[in-house]
């Protein structure tokens, strides 16, 4: 393989709603370690199994802009500065987002390849991974634009599949043309699907030259590179992030890059993945790679089981005692819990959507909420009155903000807090407080070298999030806290 330059680009969108309630639009499955082989999120894990790759650069990332501080913190946690992290103003599936990410590779380089992943995805024999990832980049130098089929083990009716021109094998790195895409088909046309070795399961992972999928989506879908142009066109910049037009993006197709160009194309081809990958959609698919017990039983956090088998139990606060079940998945959070049989796992979606119908807050949001300066909890929620922990990061400081309908007091629990309020500053140590009146601009800092910990006790008549008006803020925020 001759030198040339390989840009990742991991494409961070989706709430990840059939893990819920551990995933969760506010912090969706990609930030999070869902493997317990791992303690590194799904997101970091992505790109550390690339770093081997030769010619590999920094990557470009796509997130919407609500996960733009968890996207940057989180590459800066495994020493990554991106090359350059682009901010969808709204969810426009894959083809405007890898269009985006041609369009900025160009600037970054003449011509070069780029590598499509998904930010939540489990590779367990990254040797073999990138072996296939290699000679996909061989045929991408040839200017094909390649995908990669995994090698089905079971009926699935949860991925789309690609129909190969010749069988697939996974100990045989050839490419074969791609005859035709399928959607998610019904059990049994899965059934059939796999009995025939042209047929793979759509990974969603690509390698082609930057400049070649500019040129065959001009082709196909030429909306989708016009209206990206003119999104990038004005060069938002905000800290380490790029905006985009909001205007023009809003009008951009919202289709998949399967359907856009793929299944138009006469330059596809796909190479054959065996290397132990999981899209982890399901519940049921985070039990099948997970370390089991002796009673095929997955289990972490304050569990006691008797007499229960092929269960995947967690819980991140109170204790689950379990007796004699058997196929089932309970996940308890601070705020929800999960009871599903593994074979219907697939159906949590059904439950978020339900909830977001509902207008029930916890479909959507956690209540540890993550922000660049740290997170904060809601631990007790009234109509008139509310109690937050919060955990501000060294060196760290919230906005100079006014709230109109609500007081707090501040008890500091470690660390040390510069408090700012109207055109006084004090300094906090542990067990000391102080309280910020209605309507006062006031402004919370950490100046020391430990995580600063306080309690916030809110009380007014009304205590929504927002309900701030900001003066300065070190992150380029509005409405966020």
């Amino acid at each position: 393989m001759s030198n040339c330059c390989i840009i990742p680009v991991i494409l961070c969108g989706g709430s990840g709603s059939r893990l819920w309630p551990l995933s969760r639009k506010s912090y969706p499955k990609q930030f999070l370690s869902i493997n317990n082989n791992a303690n590194k999120s799904l997101l970091q894990s992505t790109q550390e199994r690339i770093k081997d790759i030769k010619g590999i650069e920094k990557p470009i990332l796509i997130c919407s802009e609500e996960h733009r501080f968890l996207v940057a913190e989180q590459m800066r946690e495994i020493n990554i500065n991106p090359n350059a992290i682009l901010l969808e103003p709204f969810g426009r599936n894959t083809a405007p987002a890898i269009t985006l990410a041609a369009i900025k590779a160009l600037e970054i380089n003449k011509d070069p390849i780029l590598l499509i992943l998904s930010s939540d995805h489990i590779i367990e024999d990254e040797v073999q991974f990138n072996k296939v990832i290699n000679a996909g980049i061989e045929h991408a130098q040839k200017g094909r634009l390649v995908t990669f089929g995994i090698i089905a083990d079971s009926p699935e009716t949860g991925y789309g599949y690609i129909k190969s021109k010749e069988p697939m094998y996974g100990s045989k790195l050839e490419g074969s043309i791609i005859e035709n895409f399928i959607e998610k088909p019904d059990i049994n046309t899965a059934r059939k699907l796999i009995k025939d070795n042209r047929y793979t399961w759509n990974s969603g992972m690509f390698v082609f030259k930057a400049t070649q999928i500019i040129k065959e989506i001009e082709i196909h879908t030429p909306d989708v590179l016009n209206y990206c142009k003119k999104s990038l066109e004005e060069k938002i910049l905000d800290l380490d992030f790029q905006r985009l037009n909001k205007n023009a993006f809003k009008d951009c197709p919202n289709v998949s890059i399967d359907v856009a160009v793929m299944e138009k194309t006469s330059l596809g081809t796909v190479l054959p993945l065996e290397a132990n990958w999981t899209d982890i959609g399901s519940w049921d698919a985070v039990w099948k790679i997970s370390k089991k017990n002796a009673d095929n039983n997955f289990i972490e956090g304050n569990i006691i089981t008797k007499n229960s088998k092929n269960c995947y139990l967690r819980s991140e606060k109170r204790l689950i005692a379990a007796i004699g079940i058997q196929d089932l998945i309970v996940v308890e959070t601070s705020d929800a819990i999960l009871i599903s049989d593994k074979a219907q796992s697939q159906e949590v979606k059904d439950i978020v959507n339900i909830l977001k119908e509902k207008g029930i807050p916890e479909g959507q949001e956690h209540k540890k909420m993550y922000r660049p300066w740290g997170f904060y909890e809601s631990i007790v929620e009234e109509p008139r009155w509310q109690v937050k922990v919060i955990n501000v990061k060294p060196g760290e400081k919230l906005s100079l903000q006014m709230h109109h309908h609500r007081s707090e007091h501040w008890i500091v629990v470690s660390g040390t807090a510069k408090v700012e309020i109207d055109i006084k500053e004090i300094t906090l140590h542990e067990n000391q407080s102080c309280y910020i009146p209605i309507g006062s601009k006031h402004r919370l800092s950490n100046p020391g070298k430990i995580p600063l910990k306080l309690i916030e006790v809110q009380s007014g008549s009304y205590l929504g999030e927002d309900d701030i008006e900001r003066f300065e803020d070190n992150y380029g925020r509005e409405f966020d806290n």
